[in-house]
């Protein structure tokens, strides 16, 4: 258990005074089992003339900010604040009670969850070449027939087997491109273990959130948002796995949002009015800071 503070802070810079169009916010997170949201903030610099939440086809949380047409500026400064206790699940390794038949790979869904879970069966990217499935049947016989095994293994091998690297443009990789390349961001570790899964006809969903240092100083990922990926399996729900960093059961990880595919989770989007070459600059800044708590406060 831990008390976590998060400061974000986003940084728009133009070379010429702009106008602002509406920008969408998705970083705040929802209070469950495994987090307790003490005070939520936005500072936003010039200040929005209405700002509305609304709840996404996911039920995240979504901010949604609008200006006055008349209003130009140079700049935009997003920053949230987040005061929180996080209850993880893990480490070291989940205590999960499959359902019986579910321990045992391969197995199949419910029939009457189908058709809620059949839209994040569908692999997003294609596979035309079959080089994802054929990367992830390796992790069926590592995994020793089990399931939760398996999953452990693909986490753990993407890991030890990929470079990692930070990459601030927009877009991610397929699946494909992240096995051809042998690295990638921590988004394209989500969206490549994602991509893995759906090849066994698992439902997976991408997040969005923070990472937190587990204080050893190797976790990767840190100074901005984190991506990672669930996995629903039947009796223990949605479980979270970082491939990126090997965590397991949302130990360390934030959840702030989760989607289908990551290109429906970026915590900020908008444009402006203005011309082709205003646009002069980004910088984005994550500082987490968490102190352990023994005893006293506990999930409710």
């Amino acid at each position: 258990m831990a008390r976590i503070k998060i400061v974000h802070t986003t940084r728009y810079e133009y070379r010429n005074p702009v106008g602002l169009l509406r920008h969408r916010l998705m970083v705040r997170p929802d209070d469950s089992h495994d987090l307790r949201l003490h005070r939520a903030s936005l500072d936003i610099d010039p200040a929005p003339s209405s700002i509305h939440w609304s709840h996404d086809p996911f039920n995240n949380s979504i901010c949604l900010l609008e200006w006055p047409g008349s209003l130009l500026s140079r700049h935009l400064e997003i920053v949230s604040t987040l005061d929180l206790t996080h209850h993880p699940e893990g480490p070291p390794l989940p205590r999960y009670s499959l359902d019986p038949a579910a321990t045992t790979f391969p197995f199949a869904y419910d029939a009457e969850e189908m058709p809620d879970l059949a839209p994040l069966i569908e692999p997003a990217d294609g596979d035309p070449a079959g080089t994802v499935a054929a990367w992830a049947q390796r992790f069926i016989l590592e995994g020793e027939g089990r399931t939760l095994g398996m999953l452990e293994a693909m986490t753990h091998a993407i890991k030890a087997d990929f470079r990692y690297g930070a990459r601030h443009e927009e877009g991610t990789q397929t699946a494909a491109e992240t096995l051809a390349l042998g690295s990638g961001t921590c988004r394209d570790f989500a969206v490549l273990m994602i991509e893995a899964v759906r090849s066994f006809g698992l439902a997976a969903r991408f997040v969005t959130g923070y990472l937190y240092d587990d204080l050893s100083g190797e976790t990767r990922g840190g100074g901005s948002t984190h991506a990672w990926c669930s996995v629903y399996l039947p009796g223990a729900g949605w479980i979270e796995y970082d491939p990126t960093n090997g965590l397991l059961a949302g130990s360390n990880l934030i959840r702030v949002g989760v989607t289908r595919i990551a290109g429906q989770a970026s915590p900020i989007t908008g444009s402006f009015v203005g011309g082709n070459g205003d646009f002069a600059g980004l910088a984005v800044d994550v500082a987490v800071t968490a102190q352990a708590i023994h005893g006293g406060e506990a999930a409710s």
